[in-house]
């Protein structure tokens, strides 16, 4: 019988160090996850022995952040550490980015590996992606970005 080592492109330790991480940003910045995976090459099955483990999230702030007159940072970002990208959005910046059709989110949403989920959340974030998505937004969204990375 196959473990899920033998399957599974995360090993277990790296699961169990990638939610470590997880838990010490939602302390540092006083918010909770609703949702975390992989994303990029790792999540897709291809990605090479010496790349980088793409870990995105969503995640939300206690109340009196929503209060504020003024927006704060709606991105949790961490530098590179060693073989790991540590990026989130809180979750009004990933619904308005559902809205335009925003590719990346959406890979997110689909990601095989899932590192931590509020109950319940991915569930509705894909139904509400299913129900808002529009292929035409998606694509005007890539072509723009594929411009913009040529004329780079």
């Amino acid at each position: 019988m196959e473990s899920l080592e033998d399957v599974h492109p995360v090993s277990a330790a790296m699961r169990a160090e990638v939610v470590v991480k997880l838990r010490e940003i939602e302390h540092t910045h006083d918010v909770t996850l609703l949702f975390a995976c992989e994303s990029g090459s790792r999540g897709w099955g291809f990605a090479s022995p010496d790349g980088d483990y793409d870990v995105r999230f969503i995640y939300v702030h206690r109340l009196p952040w929503y209060l504020k007159v003024r927006a704060d940072r709606n991105v949790i970002g961490k530098p590179i550490a060693g073989d790991r990208d540590v990026n989130g959005w809180e979750l009004r910046k990933a619904l308005a980015l559902m809205a335009k059709g925003n590719a990346t989110l959406i890979e997110w949403l689909d990601s095989p590996i899932v590192y931590l989920e509020h109950p319940g959340f991915l569930a509705r974030m894909r139904e509400a992606a299913r129900l808002t998505f529009q292929a035409e937004r998606s694509f005007h969204h890539d072509v723009h970005m594929a411009r913009g990375k040529y004329r780079g």
